[in-house]
């Protein structure tokens, strides 16, 4: 097959469209926030969530048959209707006066998460595998629509609702997105063509879903359910955790999160472009091997330990004749005896350190304080000054930023090369199997933040959420590593022999 302006032109609308759809997909974690914080609506903290988490819910377990439409039918009809479909449950979620009015709507417009499965599965179509991989890329691009209602919802709330004198004006938000979303089903009818892989049109529902059997679609599955559920998970997690942790408000919290979500959604092209040129299984483990190396850093929380450290004895009984600010005098049998001492004023507290914006890495400090007063007797190996060891660590904001930042560069590589994997593999079913692994990845994003609240309330620690994605990765580079070798001892057995034994040569002689 070779690419034409049509594939490109093709491309292009898919993006945009999909865009759209995740800027819909994501409407109600800045909606319902906002109605809530201004008493529009007195809703529950569970509330909130399950109306913030519905969309997302909806967006995932449609994936697979969506994908399997595509297959059947074509992305032109399947993404058409998708766009029409969505604009109207949009509309409606303007037009909600309750819980359960908004609960409907969200289920509706939550169709709008289904769009990558189409676009997946209608991209490929259009392209030869060797330009796959940039193609789906540069589609995939289209998950920073999800920064720009982040950024930009916040500020068109404030003008329909004039800063919020005027309230009920919040309608005119979901009214404005249901008309992008009715203009761009529009236009996708006017200026795209269908297509169909030709062995799809010949195969039964039943056939289509012959690949689901296979462990690679699941395998593939969990590596998505890292890379996009966990960008998923964490766009919506960063904003408490920078209010709770750092003390940010709540809008410089949900602009400093854009800088993981804008650049991980864009990044992605980089990520196809990458999977084409040196192999996604490779690709996949070098974003593996970032993701570990970052979520070890980020696991450390923050510490403020106090514990008893080495003091200050009395070699002779006697009394004590004076206390100083770095040492104790103390009157014996032997005449005066001075005891010296580490003060307080000696060893910067690293607190202190931290308020004066010095503190990057975990500090720690060590002193003494005198227990004894002037004119106390003290016998022989008591205690005249504790020692006091102060270990403290505050996660500078920028530092964490950075690795965040890095995170999120990374897994949208890993989104797009988790994709890459597909055509190869499943060249006639890529819609299907795309549709299920978008599944398993959409279900990440709606349970991990479940699973961050659990462990928060158990530990206490809001940290955890950087272990369980250090476990979770931990898990996918071992079931990749057994892959690998099993293929190799099966289609290289030589080779993996000769590996080995070097590997054996390479130790012996080391010891």
């Amino acid at each position: 097959m070779t690419e034409t302006r049509k594939s490109w032109s093709i491309l292009a609308i898919n993006t945009i469209a999909f865009t759209v759809c995740f800027m819909c997909w994501t409407t109600n974690g800045v909606l319902v926030t906002y109605l809530v914080d201004n008493g529009v609506f007195r809703w529950t903290p569970v509330q909130v969530g399950w109306l913030i988490g519905i969309p997302v819910l909806t967006g995932s377990i449609t994936r697979l048959p969506v994908g399997l439409l595509t297959d059947k039918y074509g992305g032109r009809p399947v993404y058409g209707l998708l766009l029409l479909c969505s604009a109207v449950f949009m509309y409606l979620a303007g037009e909600a006066n309750s819980y359960s009015g908004f609960l409907l709507a969200g289920l509706g417009f939550g169709l709008t998460g289904a769009s990558f499965a189409v676009g997946i599965a209608y991209t490929s179509v259009w392209f030869s595998k060797n330009k796959q991989g940039t193609a789906l890329g540069i589609f995939g691009a289209g998950n920073a629509g999800s920064a720009i209602t982040s950024m930009g919802a916040p500020l068109l709330l404030n003008y329909f609702t004039a800063q919020g004198a005027n309230l009920d004006q919040w309608r005119q938000l979901p009214r404005l997105y249901a008309l992008s979303l009715l203009i761009t089903g529009v236009l996708f009818f006017l200026l795209t063509e269908n297509r169909v892989a030709p062995s799809a049109t010949r195969k039964s529902f039943v056939e289509l879903l012959v690949p689901l059997k296979y462990p690679r679609v699941w395998r593939f599955g969990l590596y998505y359910f890292l890379v996009f559920g966990g960008f998923v998970a964490l766009a919506q997690w960063l904003i408490p955790y920078y209010v709770n942790v750092y003390g940010m408000t709540v809008a410089t919290a949900g602009l400093t999160a854009a800088i993981f979500s804008l650049p991980s959604g864009v990044i992605r092209a980089l990520g196809g472009w990458m999977s084409d040129k040196w192999g996604a299984r490779a690709t996949m483990q070098w974003v593996l091997g970032l993701c570990l190396a970052s979520f070890v850093l980020l696991i450390v929380p923050r510490m403020d330990i106090w514990s008893p450290g080495s003091g200050v004895m009395a070699g002779l009984a006697g009394v004590v004749k004076e206390v100083g600010e770095d040492s104790i005098t103390l009157t014996t049998v032997a005449g005066d005896r001075v005891s010296p001492y580490k003060s307080k004023t000696a060893a910067m507290d690293p607190a202190q350190a931290e308020e004066e914006g010095m503190l990057i890495f975990p500090k720690s400090a060590f002193w003494q304080e005198p227990v004894v007063s002037a004119g106390d007797r003290v016998a022989k190996k008591q205690l005249l000054a504790r020692g006091v060891t102060h270990i403290y660590f505050q996660a500078n904001v920028w530092i964490f930023t950075l690795l965040v930042f890095v995170v999120g560069i990374v897994m949208g590589i890993g989104k797009a090369a988790v994709y890459r994997h597909i055509p190869d593999y499943f060249p006639d079913d890529v819609g299907v199997v795309g549709g299920m692994v978008g599944v398993l990845g959409g279900l990440g994003g709606f349970i991990c933040p479940i699973i961050f609240g659990y462990l928060l309330s158990y530990t206490g620690l809001w940290t955890t959420c950087w272990m369980f994605f250090l476990g979770l990765t931990a898990a996918c580079l071992v079931w990749m590593h057994l892959v690998i070798r099993r293929m190799m001892k099966e289609e290289a057995p030589q080779v993996l022999k000769h590996i080995e034994n070097q590997s054996f040569t390479a130790i012996r002689e080391g010891a």
